[in-house]
This record gives C-alpha cells, sequence and structure tokens, in this order.
C-alpha cells in the first residue's frame, strides 16, 4: 500500500463505527484502504497520526462494493486466526454501509440539484410575472440559469417575424455575438434550432463532430460546449409556434452539457416563451392605443381648422362633418367678405383617412389665404390648384371644391365648381336649381383656367344647399341619385326651418347612429 493520509470526511460513519467496534473485539488496529486517483491506495481508517508504514504479515481482504471503490481491509499480522476469520465477514457489512451511504449521499446531492432547479424555475416564474422590463428580466433570468448550471454565457434571442431574423434580448457572462441572426443562416445554431424547434447539446461548439454541423452564435468553433432550446409560445386554439431560442455556452467547471440540463433549460424556455408572448400582446396593445390616442387628437386637431357655424353666424350658416374614419377628407369653410358679402366652401378629397386629411388642411390654408385676397370664386380656385398640384399628383388623389359668393344686396350668387356633384339652391317655392359643376375635380386635369357663373340669389329666402356624396349615397340601396333626391327633398321640406335644424335633420336621414362608410358633410346658408 502506498502512503497517504486519512481524511474522515471520506469513510461514511456508519463503516467507521464497524470498524471500531471489530477493533475493540478483538484488540486490533485495522486498517481501510481505497484505490487513489493517481494509483496506490489511501488510508481511510484509522484517522489521525498513524504510521502508514506496512503491517508485517498483514492479511489484506478486498471489500466488494458496486460501485468499484476499490476498498481493502488490512487485518494486522499480529492478530489471530479469529480476528482474521472475524474480518472476512466484516468485509461485507462495510461493503454493503458502503454502498448504502453512497447511495444515499448520491440521492442527497439529487435532491438538492432538483430543489436547486425547483427553486430556479420558482424564481424564472417570479421574475417573468414581475413589472420589469423584457430586457431586464430576461437578464435576471439568465444570471440565475448561468449560476445554476454553471453555464461561461448565456444569451435570449427574440424573433423578429417582419424581418425573418434573431434579435439578442439580454445576455450575461463571456462576451459573444450581438448582432442579429437571420433565420436561414445555415451556419448559425441559433437559427437551425429555431428553424427544427428540437433543443440541441454540441459537446465543444462544433456539432458532436460532425464535419459541417452548424457553429456556434456565440464563441469560436471548437472551443465550448453548447446548450441551444427553442422558446416556443402555444396558444389555446393551434400548435405551438417559435419566438426565440435560449443559449447556454461553456461550463465554467469543464464537462458537457447533460440531457438533464436541457430538460431544465426547456422547462425554463416554455416559461419564457408565455412571458414573450404576453409582453408582445402588452406592446401590440400599448402601440394601438398610443395609435388610437394619437388619431383622436388628429381628430382634435382636425375639427379644430373648421369654423364652428355657432359662432360664426349661427342664425345664417350651418355646417357639420362627420368623419368615417379618425380623420376626415371633407371640408367647409366660410369666409366674411366686404360689403356683406359671405363666401362659404365645401370639399370631398377623393379617399379619406390620413391623407386625404393632409390634403383637406391645405386646402382649407390655401383658400383661407386665396379668399381674402382675390375674392373672385374662379381666381380663388386657380391659386388653390396651384397650390395642390404637386400633392394631389404625388398622392395620386384628386378633390372636387365648391366655392360660392353670396352678395345678398346685389341679389347675386358668383360660383366656381371643380367636380362637386351636390350643390343646390332652394327658392322660397320649393324649386331647387342644381349648381352644376363648371371644371373637372383639381388634381384630374393639372393646372387650368377656371370658370365662373353667377345666378339670382333672393336674400332671406333662398337657401343654398351643399352637401358631400358621404351623406347620400347610402340611404337608397343601389341608387345614388334616389339618395340625392332623398336629400335635396329634405331640405326643401324643411326650407323656412332654423338652418341648423336642417342639417341636424338631413344627418338623421338614414337613420340615429347609422355607420357611415364615407365622410359625411352638409354645409346650409341663408341671407
Amino acid at each position: 500500500m502506498s502512503p497517504g493520509g486519512a481524511h474522515k470526511t471520506s469513510i461514511p460513519e456508519a463503516v467507521v463505527r464497524v470498524l471500531d467496534e471489530f477493533s475493540a473485539a478483538f484488540s486490533v488496529e485495522p486498517r481501510l484502504w481505497a484505490e487513489a486517483d493517481k494509483g496506490g491506495h489511501t488510508r481511510l481508517y484509522p484517522f489521525g497520526p498513524v504510521p502508514d508504514a506496512p503491517v508485517p504479515d498483514a492479511c489484506r481482504i478486498e471489500v466488494p462494493t458496486r460501485t468499484g471503490a476499490g476498498l481493502v481491509l488490512e487485518i494486522p499480522g499480529r492478530a489471530g486466526q479469529p480476528a482474521r476469520a472475524a474480518g472476512s465477514v466484516v468485509r461485507h457489512a462495510i461493503g454493503r454501509l458502503w454502498d448504502y451511504s453512497e447511495a444515499v449521499r448520491y440521492y442527497s446531492d439529487e435532491i438538492s440539484e432538483r430543489h436547486e432547479e425547483i427553486n430556479l424555475l420558482y424564481s424564472v416564474s417570479e421574475t417573468l410575472g414581475s413589472f420589469l422590463s423584457l430586457k431586464e428580466a430576461a437578464r435576471l433570468i439568465l444570471t440565475e440559469v448561468c449560476e445554476v448550471m454553471a453555464a461561461r454565457r448565456g444569451s435570449l434571442w427574440v424573433l423578429d417575424e417582419r424581418e425573418s431574423c434573431l434579435h439578442l434580448v439580454a445576455s450575461v457572462g463571456a462576451e459573444g455575438r450581438e448582432t442579429p441572426i437571420t433565420t436561414d443562416d445555415p451556419h448559425a445554431v441559433t437559427a437551425r434550432v429555431l428553424r427544427e424547434g428540437t433543443p440541441l447539446i454540441l459537446a465543444d461548439g462544433g456539432g458532436d463532430g460532425e464535419a459541417h454541423a452548424p457553429r456556434s452564435d456565440e464563441l469560436p468553433r471548437g472551443t465550448e460546449p453548447v446548450l441551444s432550446v427553442p422558446i416556443r409560445f402555444t396558444p389555446s386554439a393551434g400548435g405551438p409556434r417559435p419566438v426565440g431560442v435560449l443559449n447556454l455556452i461553456g461550463r465554467r467547471h469543464g464537462g458537457r452539457f447533460k440531457s438533464s440540463d436541457r430538460k431544465l433549460l426547456s422547462a425554463i424556455a416554455s416559461q419564457v416563451g408565455a412571458a414573450l408572448e404576453n409582453n408582445r400582446l402588452v406592446r401590440e396593445r400599448l402601440e394601438r392605443e398610443r395609435v388610437t390616442r394619437e388619431l383622436e387628437l388628429a381628430h382634435d386637431l382636425q375639427m379644430q381648422l373648421l369654423p364652428d357655424s355657432a359662432t360664426f353666424d349661427p342664425g345664417r350658416v350651418a355646417a357639420r362633418v362627420e368623419s368615417a374614419a379618425s380623420v376626415a377628407g371633407d371640408l367647409y369653410q366660410f369666409f366674411r367678405m366686404p360689403g356683406d358679402r359671405l363666401g362659404v366652401m365645401i370639399g370631398d378629397v377623393s379617399t379619406h383617412g390620413f391623407p386625404a386629411a393632409l390634403i383637406m388642411a391645405r386646402t382649407m390654408s390655401a383658400a383661407t389665404i386665396y379668399a381674402a385676397e382675390v375674392h373672385a370664386p374662379a381666381r380663388v380656385f386657380q391659386e388653390v390648384g396651384t397650390a395642390l398640384i404637386d400633392d394631389l399628383e404625388s398622392t395620386e388623389m384628386y378633390l372636387t371644391l365648391f366655392y360660392a359668393l353670396v352678395d345678398p344686396d346685389r341679389r347675386e350668387l358668383l360660383y366656381a365648381n371643380a367636380g362637386h356633384p351636390h350643390a343646390f339652391v332652394v327658392r322660397d317655392d320649393g324649386e331647387t336649381e342644381r349648381l352644376g359643376a363648371l371644371d373637372p375635380p383639381m388634381g384630374m386635369a393639372g393646372v387650368r383656367g377656371y370658370q365662373q357663373r353667377a345666378v339670382p340669389w333672393n336674400a332671406g329666402t333662398d337657401l343654398l344647399l351643399l352637401f358631400t356624396d358621404g351623406l347620400s349615397d347610402n340611404l337608397v340601396s343601389g341608387s345614388r341619385v334616389a339618395g340625392e333626391r332623398r336629400v335635396v327633398k329634405e331640405a326643401a321640406r324643411l326650407r323656412r326651418r332654423p338652418v341648423s335644424e336642417i342639417v341636424d335633420a338631413l344627418f338623421t336621414l338614414g337613420g340615429q347612429g347609422a355607420t357611415a362608410a364615407d365622410d359625411r358633410t352638409a354645409l346650409v346658408l341663408r341671407i
């Protein structure tokens, strides 16, 4: 036996008691040896400064164990035959006690390890359930995972379906790749795991010895073991879908990742998958709320651009816009002119929503400027058309526009009409006159000269009725003409009522709370 100091912690207490009792019963000093890692044997018993010199004529008995510990029981040469015979019996008890102790130690370690894993899963669940940001939660989780699983680096990658690539959300430990990974990258472990949806263990970052295996996304090939698992989310209806990848790279104490590590990391990944989906839904909800707030703000701002007829001249003019979307492409405008004249305008952009709203705002701005400068409707259209031509051509939209200058003293209505179909004068006797289009809509024929026309106006009795097709098109199924007639007929019936009541009545023709597919606008004037 080669010399070696005895270590009390390396021998089960039950074996020590048996040897103590054996020593007392036979008045001998037995020794127990175990095979050393580098050859030879190490003394396990007795403890203390006992000489390790070989005992002359000692009896050496191998102790059988299931673990193959290589135990040898040494009985001193001076011991009698009974002691040696008893040693042959005791060796079986020592072997069994050794095996039992090793089994207890193994299962204690297993329970401790499982306890650590359960604590890790619980901690991950708590972290994901907190109000931390995704990046902060991912960093905390990776830190704990790397600590428990003795990994040198951990990284969490999230799939961006629109870009078809994986983005690094968080990483801890050693330096590694941070640039996005395309999902079809044939050389990236992370991309492969996402595509195949199967966990992957690489012994040294090189694909278990495969000559052309994907490389690790984190460290140079052939230097580190890698454990990579897909992160999936399973909705209540439908199959699971990939949302990311969780990677561990390198072991702090050497060795490779095991199947138990894969199972644990997969369990963590399933929790992370639900959290990523929740995070995505929260982001989408916040984005929708942001867009809704912006649309509401845009709607309020746009409505503020329109003049309030109640404060302008409520007894003589009334107008109203209801948008099909948050913002409208319809517009109306009033202009006070010298000599008690009143300018009124209505327009309809070919679409609705934000693009139409921008054209609407540009039109109102230009009309306000030029109506005050040039007065004549045809000249106003010429200037407005020049101001809008680039916007209309770039957006491929067009604009129907009607502008009338009413002069009660001269008993005249002077108007220009660029393709607007719904402009009428309702006379005191109920007869109606269409103020037809004199030119095509702006944006259809480029900038050109515009025409104007004068018609008689009976101050105080005649009614100017303007509206957009959103008000009339859906009133009568299958007939826009019939819908227009219904609006004009209703206005004629109510011609002697206050102008605000007429406008309100026109908006209830389709029923209270009716949803319009297009912006609706009406303007009624009596001066």
